[in-house]
């Protein structure tokens, strides 16, 4: 490009840019006049909506914020304080909850923009991780409508109302997901027929109610389970069969019966070194069901293994659940047919069926 050329262009554009800005500004827009915005109307609200809106206000009322706090170890003004979730039970007010909700010694009860009101824990149901509260004052709340958990489909709906967080009267909706998993206790024994659901279930939910569709309650949500400690799609709630068979027990007696035969089992991790199949009996308790009905525990000095439990009501003992699942259904005052394997023979025993009380030792309990 020759000088006269460059000259020529950079002149244009010196031009244009003076131009520019010497315009007049930009006409302003006259909205004197224009019609405002019209909020469409909404029509009628879907069917699946106005349902859960139906279920929430039904229940919601019924369902408290549980607090417990209690002064920890390490100094007078170290104090810890917890919460979940619970709901009416009964007529007399009764509060149902999860038993690891309500640990310390002072609990507190939040209804629904209601005052706080003292409770005191009437009966504990560690191996089900239920307890049962009593008011200080009477509540106004209904009770929630009870359901059952026996005819329950993977697939059906599934609506929690708790406490996450502390952020009180939260519903979170969902499906069951999966039917009779297994839910370990700090008591040494396992939960039978948990329900999984995938409504979300945070901390501060434990010991609400979970829902079916038509608001009764099919179970009290009690676990998550999270690498992180959050929702993560995996929320479990013990079977309202088994809260409803539970909870009339602790209201009359504050313990529900611990149905067992009286044995010492070896860890599943020992049984599995050993190569053993089934539920190894390490010991039997003196005066036992098991004892006098002739179960073998293991001889440590002699290297002889006891009596392996394989099968409990002709069904397969694979790990102690197993076992103590049949134990929960026949209850207290029934007998368990079991099949043991002694040395090379399988041998038939039935067993009476007594309650055997809290375990003295959570990481070997009696069964």
């Amino acid at each position: 490009m020759n000088k006269a050329m460059r000259a020529t262009l950079l002149a244009a554009f010196a031009l244009a840019l003076l131009a520019a800005c010497n315009a007049a500004p930009p006409a302003q827009v006259d909205t004197e006049g224009a019609d405002p915005r019209v909020v469409q109307a909404r029509g009628t609200l879907a069917e699946s909506e106005q349902a859960t809106i139906a279920i929430f206000e039904t229940a919601s009322p019924s369902v408290v914020l549980v607090i417990s706090g209690g002064r920890a170890a390490g100094g007078f003004n170290n104090v810890e304080i917890s919460s979940g979730t619970g709901f009416v039970w009964d007529e007399a007010g009764h509060i149902v909850t999860n038993n690891h909700v309500v640990q310390g010694q002072e609990i507190i009860v939040r209804p629904p923009g209601g005052e706080d009101v003292r409770a005191t824990v009437i009966g504990r149901a560690p191996q089900y991780d239920i307890a049962v509260l009593r008011l200080e004052r009477p509540t106004q709340a209904r009770p929630l409508a009870l359901g059952t958990s026996a005819d329950l489909r993977v697939g059906q709906a599934t609506f929690a109302i708790g406490n996450p967080f502390g952020f009180d009267q939260t519903i979170t909706s969902g499906i069951v997901s999966a039917l009779g998993r297994q839910l370990p206790t700090q008591e040494g024994r396992e939960i039978a027929d948990v329900i999984q659901t995938d409504a979300a279930i945070n901390p501060g939910n434990s010991g609400g109610p979970l829902l079916d569709s038509a608001g009764r309650v099919i179970g009290v949500t009690t676990a998550i389970f999270s690498p992180s400690g959050a929702y993560a799609g995996l929320g479990f709630a013990v079977p309202i069969d088994t809260v409803a068979r539970v909870v009339p027990q602790l209201i009359e007696n504050g313990r529900a019966p611990i149905a067992g035969i009286g044995v010492l089992t070896a860890d599943q991790s020992i049984a599995t070194r050993l190569g053993v199949e089934g539920v190894l009996v390490w010991e039997t308790s003196s005066g036992s069901p098991a004892a006098r009905a002739g179960l073998r525990g293991t001889d440590q000095r002699a290297g002889v293994l006891g009596d392996v439990i394989v099968q409990a009501e002709g069904e397969p003992v694979r790990r102690l659940a197993d076992l103590t699942n049949q134990l929960d259904r026949l209850g207290v005052g029934g007998t368990v047919r079991l099949t043991v394997r002694r040395g090379d023979r399988d041998v038939e025993v039935s067993v009476p069926i007594e309650d055997i009380g809290a375990p003295t030792q959570a990481s070997a309990p009696t069964k």
